[in-house]
Protein backbone atom coordinates (compact mmCIF):
# COMPACT_ATOMS: atom_id res chain seq x y z
CA UNK A 1 0.00 0.00 0.00
CA UNK A 2 2.80 2.38 1.12
CA UNK A 3 5.01 1.72 -2.32
CA UNK A 4 1.63 2.25 -4.25
CA UNK A 5 0.90 5.81 -2.64
CA UNK A 6 4.29 6.25 -3.54
CA UNK A 7 3.91 5.56 -6.75
CA UNK A 8 0.98 8.09 -6.78
CA UNK A 9 2.70 10.73 -5.34
CA UNK A 10 5.93 10.29 -7.49
CA UNK A 11 3.05 10.15 -11.02
CA UNK A 12 2.09 13.54 -9.70
CA UNK A 13 5.24 15.18 -9.63
CA UNK A 14 5.04 17.33 -13.03
CA UNK A 15 9.28 16.94 -13.06
CA UNK A 16 9.24 13.16 -13.09
CA UNK A 17 11.21 11.86 -15.85
CA UNK A 18 8.23 9.26 -16.61
CA UNK A 19 5.46 11.36 -17.34
CA UNK A 20 4.74 11.66 -20.54
CA UNK A 21 3.11 14.93 -20.27
CA UNK A 22 6.31 16.34 -19.28
CA UNK A 23 8.68 18.43 -21.47
CA UNK A 24 12.30 16.51 -22.66
CA UNK A 25 14.18 19.44 -22.34
CA UNK A 26 13.33 21.63 -19.60
CA UNK A 27 11.73 25.43 -20.76
CA UNK A 28 11.86 27.52 -18.05
CA UNK A 29 14.94 26.93 -16.55
CA UNK A 30 17.04 29.62 -15.87
CA UNK A 31 20.82 28.82 -17.19
CA UNK A 32 23.26 29.07 -14.22
CA UNK A 33 25.85 32.22 -14.20
CA UNK A 34 28.82 29.97 -15.17
CA UNK A 35 26.81 29.15 -18.04
CA UNK A 36 25.77 31.94 -19.59
CA UNK A 37 29.62 33.53 -19.22
CA UNK A 38 30.79 30.45 -21.68
CA UNK A 39 27.96 30.81 -24.08
CA UNK A 40 28.34 34.35 -24.08
CA UNK A 41 32.03 34.10 -24.45
CA UNK A 42 31.72 31.90 -27.57
CA UNK A 43 29.35 34.27 -29.02
CA UNK A 44 31.92 36.77 -28.90
CA UNK A 45 35.36 34.58 -29.75
CA UNK A 46 33.72 34.02 -33.48
CA UNK A 47 36.46 33.95 -36.36
CA UNK A 48 34.90 36.87 -37.74
CA UNK A 49 35.62 39.11 -34.37
CA UNK A 50 38.96 37.60 -34.04
CA UNK A 51 39.74 39.12 -37.54
CA UNK A 52 37.76 42.40 -36.24
CA UNK A 53 40.35 42.71 -33.47
CA UNK A 54 43.62 41.82 -35.39
CA UNK A 55 43.27 45.10 -37.31
CA UNK A 56 43.83 47.50 -34.33
CA UNK A 57 45.81 44.82 -32.41
CA UNK A 58 48.28 44.74 -35.09
CA UNK A 59 48.20 48.50 -35.65
CA UNK A 60 49.08 48.56 -31.22
CA UNK A 61 51.65 46.34 -31.89
CA UNK A 62 53.47 48.64 -34.84
CA UNK A 63 53.02 51.68 -32.99
CA UNK A 64 54.82 50.24 -29.60
CA UNK A 65 57.53 48.39 -31.34
CA UNK A 66 58.31 49.86 -34.94
CA UNK A 67 60.69 52.62 -34.35
CA UNK A 68 62.41 53.93 -37.62
CA UNK A 69 66.07 55.26 -37.92
CA UNK A 70 65.11 58.01 -40.26
CA UNK A 71 62.15 60.12 -41.77
CA UNK A 72 61.24 59.84 -45.42
CA UNK A 73 61.53 62.53 -47.74
CA UNK A 74 57.99 63.26 -48.23
CA UNK A 75 56.17 66.01 -47.79
CA UNK A 76 55.97 66.47 -43.88
CA UNK A 77 57.47 62.95 -43.07
CA UNK A 78 59.15 62.27 -40.15
CA UNK A 79 59.65 59.01 -37.91
CA UNK A 80 56.51 59.38 -35.93
CA UNK A 81 53.99 59.91 -38.86
CA UNK A 82 55.74 57.19 -40.85
CA UNK A 83 55.51 54.71 -38.67
CA UNK A 84 51.62 55.34 -37.84
CA UNK A 85 50.92 54.94 -41.50
CA UNK A 86 52.52 52.04 -41.26
CA UNK A 87 50.14 50.78 -38.70
CA UNK A 88 46.91 52.55 -40.16
CA UNK A 89 48.15 50.06 -43.01
CA UNK A 90 48.55 47.07 -41.52
CA UNK A 91 44.59 47.55 -39.51
CA UNK A 92 42.98 48.39 -43.30
CA UNK A 93 44.46 45.82 -44.76
CA UNK A 94 43.68 43.19 -42.63
CA UNK A 95 40.06 44.43 -42.21
CA UNK A 96 40.42 43.90 -46.33
CA UNK A 97 42.19 40.92 -46.63
CA UNK A 98 39.90 39.15 -43.81
CA UNK A 99 36.28 41.12 -44.78
CA UNK A 100 35.69 41.26 -41.83
CA UNK A 101 34.44 44.60 -41.71
CA UNK A 102 32.33 44.97 -45.22
CA UNK A 103 34.30 46.18 -47.78
CA UNK A 104 32.82 49.15 -48.64
CA UNK A 105 33.31 50.13 -44.84
CA UNK A 106 36.57 48.98 -44.38
CA UNK A 107 37.11 51.69 -47.56
CA UNK A 108 35.94 54.45 -45.76
CA UNK A 109 38.39 53.79 -42.80
CA UNK A 110 40.85 56.59 -43.96
CA UNK A 111 38.25 59.42 -43.47
CA UNK A 112 38.53 58.78 -39.35
CA UNK A 113 41.93 56.64 -39.08
CA UNK A 114 44.20 59.11 -40.44
CA UNK A 115 42.96 62.41 -38.57
CA UNK A 116 43.14 60.30 -35.14
CA UNK A 117 46.26 59.49 -35.92
CA UNK A 118 47.89 62.56 -37.61
CA UNK A 119 48.40 61.67 -40.74
CA UNK A 120 46.49 64.01 -42.99
CA UNK A 121 43.77 66.36 -41.94
CA UNK A 122 39.95 65.68 -42.41
CA UNK A 123 39.51 67.58 -45.43
CA UNK A 124 42.45 66.22 -47.47
CA UNK A 125 41.60 63.12 -47.03
CA UNK A 126 37.97 63.18 -48.12
CA UNK A 127 39.26 65.16 -51.13
CA UNK A 128 40.62 61.96 -52.51
CA UNK A 129 36.88 60.37 -52.49
CA UNK A 130 36.00 62.50 -55.00
CA UNK A 131 38.48 63.42 -57.85
CA UNK A 132 38.28 63.44 -61.83
CA UNK A 133 38.64 59.67 -62.09
CA UNK A 134 35.95 59.06 -59.55
CA UNK A 135 33.88 61.33 -61.22
CA UNK A 136 34.59 59.07 -64.77
CA UNK A 137 33.18 55.78 -62.55
CA UNK A 138 30.12 57.71 -61.68
CA UNK A 139 29.62 59.21 -65.11
CA UNK A 140 30.16 55.79 -67.27
CA UNK A 141 28.14 53.55 -64.14
CA UNK A 142 25.31 56.00 -65.21
CA UNK A 143 25.33 54.96 -68.91
CA UNK A 144 25.75 51.98 -68.66
CA UNK A 145 22.79 51.96 -66.24
CA UNK A 146 20.76 53.41 -69.12
CA UNK A 147 22.02 51.00 -71.54
CA UNK A 148 21.19 48.02 -69.47
CA UNK A 149 17.55 49.77 -68.83
CA UNK A 150 16.82 50.01 -72.19
CA UNK A 151 18.03 46.68 -73.22
CA UNK A 152 20.46 47.97 -75.51
CA UNK A 153 23.32 45.71 -74.37
CA UNK A 154 20.90 42.50 -75.69
CA UNK A 155 19.85 44.11 -79.11
CA UNK A 156 23.67 44.53 -79.96
CA UNK A 157 24.22 40.85 -78.97
CA UNK A 158 21.49 38.95 -80.73
CA UNK A 159 22.39 41.09 -83.88
CA UNK A 160 26.31 40.12 -83.71
CA UNK A 161 25.28 36.95 -82.92
CA UNK A 162 23.04 36.65 -86.24
CA UNK A 163 26.06 38.19 -88.02
CA UNK A 164 28.17 35.44 -86.47
CA UNK A 165 26.23 32.41 -86.88
CA UNK A 166 26.81 31.54 -90.35
CA UNK A 167 25.39 29.69 -93.02
CA UNK A 168 25.69 26.86 -92.56
CA UNK A 169 26.36 26.95 -88.70
CA UNK A 170 30.28 27.15 -87.97
CA UNK A 171 30.48 26.55 -83.96
CA UNK A 172 34.25 28.55 -83.81
CA UNK A 173 32.34 31.18 -85.40
CA UNK A 174 29.59 31.65 -83.53
CA UNK A 175 31.83 31.19 -80.54
CA UNK A 176 34.12 33.94 -81.46
CA UNK A 177 30.55 36.36 -82.01
CA UNK A 178 29.35 36.34 -78.46
CA UNK A 179 32.68 35.97 -76.88
CA UNK A 180 33.34 39.25 -79.24
CA UNK A 181 30.31 40.82 -77.66
CA UNK A 182 31.15 39.93 -74.45
CA UNK A 183 34.31 41.53 -74.44
CA UNK A 184 33.09 45.00 -76.49
CA UNK A 185 30.34 44.86 -74.04
CA UNK A 186 32.86 44.59 -70.95
CA UNK A 187 34.92 47.97 -72.51
CA UNK A 188 32.36 50.43 -71.60
CA UNK A 189 30.69 48.70 -68.01
CA UNK A 190 32.19 46.60 -65.08
CA UNK A 191 33.11 43.22 -66.02
CA UNK A 192 30.76 41.51 -63.92
CA UNK A 193 27.77 43.45 -65.07
CA UNK A 194 29.18 42.82 -68.70
CA UNK A 195 29.04 38.99 -67.56
CA UNK A 196 25.94 39.36 -66.09
CA UNK A 197 24.25 40.73 -69.10
CA UNK A 198 25.56 38.49 -71.64
CA UNK A 199 25.57 35.45 -69.62
CA UNK A 200 21.51 35.21 -70.47
CA UNK A 201 21.74 35.55 -74.13
CA UNK A 202 24.82 32.44 -74.08
CA UNK A 203 23.04 30.28 -71.92
CA UNK A 204 19.52 31.17 -73.89
CA UNK A 205 21.88 29.55 -77.40
CA UNK A 206 22.41 26.74 -74.75
CA UNK A 207 18.73 25.89 -73.74
CA UNK A 208 18.01 24.79 -77.16
CA UNK A 209 20.13 21.86 -76.80
CA UNK A 210 19.37 18.80 -75.04
CA UNK A 211 20.31 18.42 -71.81
CA UNK A 212 21.48 15.41 -69.21
CA UNK A 213 21.52 12.08 -70.38
CA UNK A 214 20.32 12.88 -74.06
CA UNK A 215 23.68 15.43 -74.82
CA UNK A 216 26.26 14.14 -76.17
CA UNK A 217 30.57 14.65 -75.14
CA UNK A 218 30.41 17.36 -78.11
CA UNK A 219 27.61 19.95 -76.79
CA UNK A 220 28.59 19.16 -73.03
CA UNK A 221 32.37 20.82 -74.63
CA UNK A 222 30.34 23.47 -76.38
CA UNK A 223 28.16 24.49 -73.35
CA UNK A 224 31.46 24.44 -71.35
CA UNK A 225 33.16 26.80 -74.61
CA UNK A 226 30.57 29.28 -74.33
CA UNK A 227 30.89 29.84 -70.76
CA UNK A 228 33.51 30.02 -70.12
CA UNK A 229 34.23 32.70 -73.07
CA UNK A 230 31.36 34.99 -72.10
CA UNK A 231 33.37 35.07 -68.41
CA UNK A 232 36.86 35.12 -69.52
CA UNK A 233 36.23 37.91 -72.53
CA UNK A 234 34.23 40.09 -69.98
CA UNK A 235 37.56 40.02 -68.25
CA UNK A 236 39.92 40.75 -71.18
CA UNK A 237 37.52 43.34 -72.36
CA UNK A 238 37.82 45.55 -69.01
CA UNK A 239 41.41 45.53 -69.31
CA UNK A 240 41.28 47.76 -73.03
CA UNK A 241 39.92 50.81 -71.42
CA UNK A 242 39.49 52.79 -68.33
CA UNK A 243 36.33 52.35 -67.83
CA UNK A 244 35.97 48.64 -68.26
CA UNK A 245 37.35 47.69 -64.43
CA UNK A 246 37.96 49.12 -61.41
CA UNK A 247 41.49 48.10 -61.72
CA UNK A 248 42.47 50.44 -64.28
CA UNK A 249 41.15 53.37 -62.40
CA UNK A 250 43.02 52.42 -58.89
CA UNK A 251 46.49 52.18 -61.09
CA UNK A 252 45.55 55.63 -63.28
CA UNK A 253 44.21 57.54 -59.89
CA UNK A 254 47.95 56.17 -57.92
CA UNK A 255 49.72 57.06 -60.75
CA UNK A 256 48.48 60.81 -60.48
CA UNK A 257 48.45 60.69 -56.79
CA UNK A 258 52.25 59.94 -56.62
CA UNK A 259 53.20 61.65 -59.87
CA UNK A 260 51.10 65.06 -60.00
CA UNK A 261 53.62 66.64 -62.24
CA UNK A 262 53.74 64.05 -64.63
CA UNK A 263 51.39 63.77 -67.66
CA UNK A 264 48.08 62.01 -67.01
CA UNK A 265 46.86 58.65 -68.30
CA UNK A 266 44.19 59.51 -70.35
CA UNK A 267 41.19 57.43 -71.62
CA UNK A 268 42.98 57.10 -75.52
CA UNK A 269 46.48 56.73 -73.72
CA UNK A 270 45.42 54.03 -72.35
CA UNK A 271 43.22 52.07 -74.80
CA UNK A 272 45.77 52.48 -77.05
CA UNK A 273 47.81 50.25 -75.30
CA UNK A 274 45.09 48.34 -73.32
CA UNK A 275 43.12 47.26 -76.35
CA UNK A 276 46.11 45.64 -78.56
CA UNK A 277 46.91 43.89 -75.46
CA UNK A 278 43.70 42.76 -74.67
CA UNK A 279 43.87 41.64 -78.28
CA UNK A 280 45.98 39.35 -78.28
CA UNK A 281 44.93 37.74 -75.19
CA UNK A 282 41.33 37.58 -76.36
CA UNK A 283 42.43 35.74 -79.21
CA UNK A 284 44.62 33.15 -77.49
CA UNK A 285 41.67 32.96 -75.50
CA UNK A 286 39.42 31.62 -78.78
CA UNK A 287 41.99 29.52 -80.26
CA UNK A 288 42.58 27.69 -76.82
CA UNK A 289 38.48 27.27 -76.55
CA UNK A 290 38.68 25.94 -80.56
CA UNK A 291 41.30 23.83 -79.75
CA UNK A 292 39.98 21.60 -76.84
CA UNK A 293 36.49 22.49 -77.42
CA UNK A 294 35.30 22.88 -80.97
CA UNK A 295 36.07 19.67 -82.99
CA UNK A 296 35.63 18.63 -86.34
CA UNK A 297 31.89 17.40 -87.27
CA UNK A 298 30.51 20.02 -84.00
CA UNK A 299 28.93 22.01 -86.76
CA UNK A 300 26.32 19.35 -87.93
CA UNK A 301 25.30 18.13 -84.57
CA UNK A 302 24.60 21.77 -83.61
CA UNK A 303 22.79 23.08 -86.89
CA UNK A 304 19.89 20.41 -85.88
CA UNK A 305 19.36 22.64 -82.50
CA UNK A 306 20.60 26.52 -83.75
CA UNK A 307 19.30 28.41 -86.19
CA UNK A 308 19.07 31.88 -87.66
CA UNK A 309 15.05 32.04 -87.07
CA UNK A 310 15.21 31.78 -83.07
CA UNK A 311 17.44 34.58 -83.02
CA UNK A 312 15.25 36.48 -85.49
CA UNK A 313 12.45 35.81 -83.12
CA UNK A 314 14.13 37.06 -80.25
CA UNK A 315 15.12 40.39 -82.10
CA UNK A 316 11.29 40.73 -83.56
CA UNK A 317 10.04 40.73 -79.66
CA UNK A 318 12.62 43.35 -78.72
CA UNK A 319 10.65 45.13 -81.54
CA UNK A 320 12.86 48.39 -83.81
CA UNK A 321 14.79 50.79 -81.69
CA UNK A 322 12.51 53.61 -79.73
CA UNK A 323 13.13 57.56 -79.57
CA UNK A 324 14.96 56.96 -75.90
CA UNK A 325 16.97 53.62 -77.21
CA UNK A 326 18.54 55.64 -80.46
CA UNK A 327 19.47 59.12 -78.15
CA UNK A 328 20.82 56.89 -74.91
CA UNK A 329 22.81 55.33 -78.01
CA UNK A 330 24.24 58.44 -79.30
CA UNK A 331 24.71 60.13 -76.26
CA UNK A 332 26.96 56.95 -74.93
CA UNK A 333 28.75 56.75 -79.15
CA UNK A 334 29.62 60.84 -78.31
CA UNK A 335 30.71 60.54 -75.04
CA UNK A 336 33.34 57.23 -76.43
CA UNK A 337 34.28 60.03 -79.33
CA UNK A 338 34.49 62.92 -76.26
CA UNK A 339 37.07 60.30 -74.77
CA UNK A 340 39.02 59.71 -77.76
CA UNK A 341 39.86 63.24 -78.76
CA UNK A 342 40.35 64.85 -75.76
CA UNK A 343 44.24 63.98 -75.84
CA UNK A 344 45.42 62.84 -79.17
CA UNK A 345 49.02 63.95 -79.22
CA UNK A 346 51.62 66.32 -78.88
CA UNK A 347 51.45 67.84 -81.93
CA UNK A 348 47.65 67.11 -82.42
CA UNK A 349 46.67 67.88 -78.51
CA UNK A 350 42.95 67.32 -78.70
CA UNK A 351 39.96 69.23 -77.72
CA UNK A 352 40.85 69.59 -74.30
CA UNK A 353 43.58 72.52 -75.64
CA UNK A 354 40.39 74.42 -75.17
CA UNK A 355 39.89 74.72 -72.02
CA UNK A 356 43.62 74.68 -70.82
CA UNK A 357 43.83 71.10 -69.59
CA UNK A 358 41.55 72.15 -67.04
CA UNK A 359 38.30 69.74 -68.43
CA UNK A 360 39.37 65.61 -67.90
CA UNK A 361 37.47 62.30 -68.62
CA UNK A 362 35.38 62.70 -65.94
CA UNK A 363 33.97 66.33 -66.77
CA UNK A 364 32.81 64.69 -70.19
CA UNK A 365 31.54 61.52 -68.47
CA UNK A 366 29.34 63.29 -66.08
CA UNK A 367 28.24 65.95 -68.64
CA UNK A 368 26.68 63.66 -70.80
CA UNK A 369 25.41 61.27 -67.88
CA UNK A 370 23.48 64.37 -67.18
CA UNK A 371 22.03 65.07 -70.76
CA UNK A 372 20.17 61.41 -69.73
CA UNK A 373 18.25 63.28 -66.64
CA UNK A 374 17.34 66.58 -69.18
CA UNK A 375 16.08 64.65 -71.96
CA UNK A 376 12.76 63.33 -72.63
CA UNK A 377 12.15 59.85 -73.79
CA UNK A 378 8.65 60.25 -75.56
CA UNK A 379 7.80 57.39 -73.94
CA UNK A 380 5.20 59.16 -70.60
CA UNK A 381 4.51 62.41 -70.69
CA UNK A 382 7.31 64.67 -68.42
CA UNK A 383 9.53 61.64 -68.12
CA UNK A 384 13.29 61.65 -68.76
CA UNK A 385 15.98 59.09 -69.96
CA UNK A 386 16.77 58.22 -66.63
CA UNK A 387 15.77 59.13 -63.31
CA UNK A 388 17.74 59.06 -59.85
CA UNK A 389 15.27 55.84 -58.72
CA UNK A 390 17.11 53.94 -61.80
CA UNK A 391 20.71 54.85 -60.71
CA UNK A 392 20.38 52.86 -57.10
CA UNK A 393 22.20 50.14 -58.40
CA UNK A 394 25.17 52.46 -58.73
CA UNK A 395 28.45 50.11 -57.32
CA UNK A 396 28.90 52.67 -54.58
CA UNK A 397 31.71 49.68 -52.88
CA UNK A 398 33.58 50.18 -56.03
CA UNK A 399 33.86 54.04 -55.82
CA UNK A 400 34.60 54.04 -51.91
CA UNK A 401 37.21 51.22 -52.97
CA UNK A 402 38.80 53.86 -55.40
CA UNK A 403 38.55 56.59 -52.57
CA UNK A 404 40.49 54.45 -50.50
CA UNK A 405 43.23 53.47 -52.78
CA UNK A 406 43.76 57.09 -53.65
CA UNK A 407 43.94 58.45 -50.19
CA UNK A 408 46.38 55.83 -49.03
CA UNK A 409 48.28 56.09 -51.85
CA UNK A 410 48.61 59.80 -50.94
CA UNK A 411 48.67 59.25 -46.96
CA UNK A 412 52.01 56.72 -47.87
CA UNK A 413 53.95 59.49 -50.23
CA UNK A 414 52.75 62.32 -47.89
CA UNK A 415 54.57 60.81 -44.76
CA UNK A 416 57.49 59.77 -46.27
CA UNK A 417 57.05 55.83 -45.39
CA UNK A 418 57.23 55.45 -49.31
CA UNK A 419 60.75 56.69 -48.95
CA UNK A 420 61.49 53.95 -46.30
CA UNK A 421 60.21 51.32 -47.87
CA UNK A 422 62.08 52.32 -51.33
CA UNK A 423 65.61 52.18 -48.80
CA UNK A 424 64.54 48.92 -47.44
CA UNK A 425 64.11 47.22 -51.49
CA UNK A 426 67.67 48.47 -52.46
CA UNK A 427 68.62 44.56 -53.08
CA UNK A 428 66.36 44.71 -55.72
CA UNK A 429 68.49 47.10 -57.76
CA UNK A 430 70.67 43.85 -59.57
CA UNK A 431 67.42 42.45 -60.41
CA UNK A 432 66.63 42.40 -64.78
CA UNK A 433 63.34 43.78 -65.81
CA UNK A 434 62.87 40.77 -68.10
CA UNK A 435 62.61 38.79 -64.50
CA UNK A 436 60.75 40.96 -61.95
CA UNK A 437 58.01 42.02 -64.11
CA UNK A 438 56.60 38.58 -65.11
CA UNK A 439 56.77 37.35 -61.36
CA UNK A 440 54.70 40.90 -60.48
CA UNK A 441 52.02 39.73 -62.88
CA UNK A 442 51.45 35.84 -61.11
CA UNK A 443 52.22 37.46 -58.01
CA UNK A 444 49.21 39.87 -58.53
CA UNK A 445 47.65 36.86 -59.80
CA UNK A 446 48.02 34.84 -57.34
CA UNK A 447 46.75 37.51 -54.90
CA UNK A 448 43.37 37.48 -56.63
CA UNK A 449 42.83 34.09 -56.80
CA UNK A 450 43.10 32.98 -53.48
CA UNK A 451 43.07 36.05 -51.11
CA UNK A 452 41.48 39.01 -52.11
CA UNK A 453 39.43 40.91 -55.02
CA UNK A 454 41.17 42.67 -57.74
CA UNK A 455 40.63 46.08 -56.78
CA UNK A 456 41.87 45.05 -53.43
CA UNK A 457 45.05 43.63 -54.70
CA UNK A 458 45.45 46.57 -57.19
CA UNK A 459 45.87 48.79 -53.83
CA UNK A 460 48.03 47.00 -51.24
CA UNK A 461 50.04 45.68 -54.69
CA UNK A 462 50.80 48.89 -56.95
CA UNK A 463 52.44 51.80 -54.01
CA UNK A 464 54.76 48.91 -53.29
CA UNK A 465 55.43 48.35 -56.82
CA UNK A 466 56.49 51.99 -57.04
CA UNK A 467 59.14 51.76 -54.29
CA UNK A 468 60.61 48.60 -56.05
CA UNK A 469 60.48 50.37 -59.28
CA UNK A 470 62.75 53.29 -58.00
CA UNK A 471 64.89 50.75 -56.45
CA UNK A 472 65.57 49.06 -59.41
CA UNK A 473 65.68 52.42 -61.19
CA UNK A 474 63.31 52.08 -63.77
CA UNK A 475 60.30 53.53 -64.87
CA UNK A 476 57.36 53.26 -62.34
CA UNK A 477 55.40 52.24 -64.66
CA UNK A 478 56.92 49.48 -66.15
CA UNK A 479 55.76 47.39 -62.81
CA UNK A 480 52.32 49.43 -62.13
CA UNK A 481 51.15 48.39 -65.03
CA UNK A 482 52.04 44.60 -65.17
CA UNK A 483 51.01 44.90 -60.86
CA UNK A 484 47.62 46.04 -62.10
CA UNK A 485 46.62 43.90 -64.72
CA UNK A 486 48.46 40.97 -63.35
CA UNK A 487 45.39 41.26 -60.97
CA UNK A 488 42.88 40.75 -63.44
CA UNK A 489 44.58 37.30 -64.36
CA UNK A 490 42.00 35.63 -62.01
CA UNK A 491 41.39 32.81 -64.30
CA UNK A 492 41.50 29.56 -62.07
CA UNK A 493 39.16 29.55 -59.66
CA UNK A 494 35.15 30.69 -59.58
CA UNK A 495 36.06 32.57 -56.34
CA UNK A 496 38.57 34.98 -58.38
CA UNK A 497 36.13 37.09 -59.25
CA UNK A 498 32.14 37.85 -59.32
CA UNK A 499 32.74 36.92 -63.36
CA UNK A 500 33.54 33.65 -62.49
CA UNK A 501 30.74 32.76 -60.31
CA UNK A 502 28.36 34.26 -62.88
CA UNK A 503 29.81 31.63 -65.31
CA UNK A 504 30.11 28.55 -62.30
CA UNK A 505 26.69 29.11 -61.22
CA UNK A 506 25.14 28.05 -64.95
CA UNK A 507 26.11 24.51 -63.99
CA UNK A 508 28.10 23.85 -66.95
CA UNK A 509 31.69 24.00 -66.17
CA UNK A 510 33.76 22.41 -63.26
CA UNK A 511 36.72 23.91 -61.17
CA UNK A 512 39.03 21.64 -63.66
CA UNK A 513 37.19 23.12 -66.75
CA UNK A 514 38.19 26.77 -65.44
CA UNK A 515 41.70 25.16 -64.93
CA UNK A 516 42.37 23.80 -68.00
CA UNK A 517 41.70 27.04 -70.11
CA UNK A 518 42.84 29.58 -67.47
CA UNK A 519 46.46 28.08 -66.48
CA UNK A 520 47.58 28.53 -70.53
CA UNK A 521 45.88 31.89 -70.43
CA UNK A 522 47.77 32.98 -67.74
CA UNK A 523 50.47 32.08 -68.82
CA UNK A 524 50.15 33.96 -72.19
CA UNK A 525 48.73 36.80 -70.95
CA UNK A 526 51.43 36.98 -68.62
CA UNK A 527 54.26 36.48 -71.19
CA UNK A 528 52.03 39.19 -73.59
CA UNK A 529 52.35 41.71 -71.20
CA UNK A 530 55.92 41.64 -70.11
CA UNK A 531 56.77 41.94 -73.46
CA UNK A 532 54.10 44.60 -74.98
CA UNK A 533 55.21 46.88 -71.56
CA UNK A 534 58.79 47.43 -72.53
CA UNK A 535 58.06 48.44 -75.94
CA UNK A 536 54.21 49.23 -76.36
CA UNK A 537 54.30 50.50 -73.72
CA UNK A 538 57.54 52.10 -74.10
CA UNK A 539 55.76 54.14 -76.87
CA UNK A 540 52.69 54.94 -75.54
CA UNK A 541 53.45 55.87 -71.78
CA UNK A 542 56.04 57.36 -72.43
CA UNK A 543 59.04 55.22 -70.90
CA UNK A 544 61.22 55.10 -73.84
CA UNK A 545 63.23 51.94 -72.98
CA UNK A 546 64.36 52.86 -69.15
CA UNK A 547 64.09 49.02 -68.49
CA UNK A 548 67.33 48.72 -70.77
CA UNK A 549 69.01 52.34 -69.58
CA UNK A 550 68.88 51.92 -65.59
CA UNK A 551 71.65 54.40 -65.55
CA UNK A 552 69.91 57.36 -66.92
CA UNK A 553 66.31 56.52 -64.94
CA UNK A 554 66.86 60.05 -62.82
CA UNK A 555 67.28 62.39 -65.31
CA UNK A 556 64.86 60.82 -67.60
CA UNK A 557 61.79 60.46 -64.71
CA UNK A 558 62.84 64.27 -63.74
CA UNK A 559 62.46 65.42 -67.51
CA UNK A 560 59.04 63.14 -67.30
CA UNK A 561 57.50 64.46 -64.19
CA UNK A 562 58.65 68.25 -65.41
CA UNK A 563 57.08 67.68 -69.08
Amino acid sequence: MKDINAKKKDASNPSDEDDPKSPLLPVHQEPTTETSECIRSLILLTPNTACILLGPLLCLIICLCVDFDGGGGGESGDKKSSRNMLAVLAWIFTWWLTEAVPMPITSMSPLFLFPLFGIAAADRVASSYMDDVISLVLGSFILALAVEHYNIHKRLALNITLLFCGDPLNPPLLLLGISATTAFVSMWMHNVAAAVIMMPVATGILQRLPSGRGQSEMLNNFCKALVLGVIYSAAIGGMSTLTGTGVNLILVGMWKSYFPEAAPISFSKWFFFGFPMALLIFLTLWGILCLFYCPRGLGSILSSYLDKAHIKRELDILGPMCFAEKMVLSIFSMLIVLWMTRSITEDVPGWGALFKGRAGDGTVSVMMATLLFIIPNKNQMGEKLMDWDKCKKLPWNIILLLGAGFAIADGVRSTGLADILSKSLDFLEAVPYWAIAPAVCLISGTITEFITSNNATTTLVVPLLIQIAKTMHVHPLLLMVPGAIGAQFAFLLPTGTPSNIVGFSTGHIEIKDMIKIGLPLKVVGTLVLSVLMPTLGAYVFGTDGLAFFPVRWQRRVAEHLCS
